[in-house]
């Protein structure tokens, strides 16, 4: 299997080379067709991979490929570690991939870029592939900053737009701050190991548990607490959560098919990855599983507050991810890492599918992005409304779908954890959860009402050429729905209660709440009948639509009037609870005001001026001083001997 790892991971790098290098030789056409094969086989080829570990009881492999560089006992490798939650990881990445690609030949066709662009995202998921199939920290950090690389060209593709540009450096420097943790609790993995390895480092987890470190003079740390916090510091920058959120709603500043693959499959969703790979580290801490469900909570209900606000098609949907990933964060946090890993792939698919639906209404509304501007497109747009309809149930966890099976069994396992009765951190996670469920549905319905119903208020010429996507676009969304419809019936039980994922995961058997629930467990039907009569969330996903409904299409008029008269929160809201004008007018310009000030009094008062040109300006003086001296009349130079005679003299005499 070895090669066909390799053919994995490599074709995609081989077609953005071609593509990226030699893009005026082979054309459009060319760099389309080679970039789509490549990702293509890759997708092939990871579902053969996941079919030998599943279905045929293959075993997983963990090998090196190649020793870069041997200090002091330390080794740094390049290799492979292959079992069924990199298997997993590999299909949806692929396949979500593959699905862009082709999109992106109807979406970008007239773009002059498009050679570029396609180079860009088989790039994006080759670095992708090494993060999940790398079996040590230096790979993973590599993969894990590739894809921080391709998504900073990818956000600033359109290089010639102000708000481009400010995003992809806005997404650059909030990772930068993610990433300073997540380096910092690898070299701490060093520092208690001496190993990259990651079954070497997880052989250690309870030696790494017994330790402490002092983090400052006389404060200790629990040493697996510590590298557990830091590495989900770099997790929370990878994957948005709160604080560091910022930059992912400005990522839609990148064409429509990026923003899907960054928000579905790649990118963000490395940060959940990386957490459930961590397991065996993040089960030993109490208090990094408790940071990771309470950032998880927070993200999951505020950040979708502010979908509801939202105007630009794209937005509402850059928000829903949030809430999303703060989902599989709470998940992470309850020791429920197989329900993370089984939201993520079933928000793969919705998500992916409600992106490229809302650049096929992007296209059919010459670029227009506003919902307030569409209206009525139900009947233009056949094929977009019902891949659009599946898509937006999956995503409001509508009894059946994909996204029901992954929430509901998310939020049962949040409900029955062992933080249950433990004060705080519990409640704020569980009624986060199931709050978000109305406010998901909220938005969700009020972007498909708005875009696909009501009265019709886009401008007449736009109206005169609305129609159906080309098929390049509309294929890829059939082939999404699909799953994002279906794809929980049959996978709920094995990837949740079966053991799918093995030795992949470990969890310690008081945090082991997924056997909790499986015990109970019965089968798909009754998972959605237990849902129906016992929980809450399938009621408060219906009040979230009807409240849609009868706010957007019923009473349009009352959504303005309730703005104005509680303009306090809808302006919080708005703006976003001031994180972009305490990042922006606060540390940036801080550090701006900072640097002027260290500019003017350090640098050119203190080192220009009076080191630098004092020190001139000094001998100057001297100088103009010292000539004065040196006449050239005999007389002066007699007196001046006679004056220092006479001062020798007093010396001695008074000596």
């Amino acid at each position: 299997m070895h090669g066909i790892h390799l053919t994995i991971v490599l074709a995609p790098l081989a077609a953005a080379i071609v593509a990226g290098l030699f893009g005026r030789q082979i054309g459009r056409a060319g760099a389309h067709w080679i970039t789509n094969l490549a990702v293509g086989s890759s997708f092939v080829l990871s579902a053969m991979v996941l079919k030998h570990l599943y279905l045929d009881g293959g075993q997983a492999e963990n090998y090196s490929l190649y020793t870069w560089a041997v200090s002091e006992g330390l080794r740094m490798e390049v290799g492979f570690l292959v079992d069924r939650l990199t298997a997993l990881m590999m299909v949806v990445v692929t396949f979500v991939s593959w699905m862009v690609h082709i999109y992106t030949i109807g979406y970008m066709h007239d773009d002059p870029g498009y050679q570029r662009f396609f180079s860009y995202i088989s790039l994006f998921t080759f670095a992708m592939l090494m993060l999940v199939m790398s079996n040590n920290f230096l790979q993973l950090f590599f993969g894990w900053e590739a894809v921080g690389v391709v998504s900073y060209l990818l956000i600033g593709f359109w290089f010639k737009r102000e708000t481009a540009i400010f995003a992809n450096l806005k997404a650059f420097l909030v990772n930068r701050v993610g990433d300073f943790g997540f380096i910092l609790g690898i070299a701490g993995v060093v520092m208690f190991t001496n190993s990259l390895d990651y079954a070497t480092v997880f052989a250690s987890a309870g030696s790494i548990a017994a330790q402490s470190v002092e983090v400052l003079p006389g404060i200790p740390w629990n040493a697996m607490t510590l590298i557990c916090i830091l590495l989900f510091i770099g997790a929370m920058g990878k994957s948005a959560q709160a604080p560091l959120h910022v930059w992912l709603p400005d990522s839609m500043e990148g064409p429509t098919p990026i923003s899907a693959l960054i928000h579905a499959a790649t990118m963000v969703t490395a940060g959940i990855f990386m957490v459930a790979r961590m397991s065996p580290l993040f089960e030993l801490s109490e208090t990094a599983l408790a940071v990771v469900l309470t950032i998880g909570a927070i993200t999951a209900f505020f950040m979708g507050l502010l979908g509801i606000v939202q105007n630009d098609i794209k937005r509402v949907i850059a928000y829903s991810t949030l809430s999303q990933l703060g989902y599989m964060t709470v998940a992470l946090g309850v020791s429920a890492y197989s329900a993370a890993i089984f939201h993520l792939m079933t928000h793969a698919f919705f998500k992916a599918l409600l992106f490229l639906g809302a650049g096929s209404v992007i296209i059919a509304m010459h670029h227009e992005q506003d919902i307030r501007k569409m209206g009525g497109l139900r009947k233009y747009m056949p094929i977009t409304y019902w891949t659009a309809v599946i898509g937006t149930l999956a995503l409001i966890g509508f009894p059946g779908t994909s996204g029901f099976f992954s929430k509901d069994a998310l939020i049962e396992a949040v409900r029955e954890s062992h933080w249950h009765g433990q004060g705080a951190v519990y409640w704020i996670a569980y009624l986060s959860v199931v709050l978000g469920v109305f406010v998901t549905a909220l938005y969700s319905f009020r972007m498909f009402f708005l875009v696909f119903h009501g009265e019709e208020r886009m401008d007449k010429e736009t109206k005169s050429h609305l129609h159906e996507s080309p098929w390049v676009v509309t294929v890829p969304l059939i082939l999404l729905a699909i799953p994002s419809a279906i794809i929980g019936w049959f996978t709920i039980e094995p990837v949740l209660f079966g053991g799918f994922f093995g030795e992949a995961i470990r969890v310690t058997s008081e945090h082991d709440v997924l056997a909790r629930i499986g015990e109970t467990f019965h089968g798909s039907w009754e998972f959605i009948v237990h849902a129906v009569t016992a929980g809450p969330a399938v009621y408060l996903a219906l009040a979230g639509a009807l409240t849609a409904w009868f706010l957007f299409l019923k009473r349009p008029d009352l959504p303005e009037k309730w703005a104005e008269k509680f303009s306090g929160v809808y302006n919080l809201l708005d703006r976003k609870y001031y994180f972009d004008d305490l990042y922006i007018k606060g540390f940036a310009a801080g550090g701006r005001r900072l640097g002027l000030f260290l500019w003017k009094s350090g640098d050119e008062l203190v080192i220009d001026g009076m080191m630098v040109n004092g020190t001139a300006r000094s001998i100057g003086r001297f100088a103009s001083v010292l000539r004065r001296v040196q006449t050239g009349y005999l007389y002066h130079y007699a007196f001046a001997m006679f004056f220092g005679l006479t001062l020798i003299l007093a010396w001695l005499l008074w000596a």
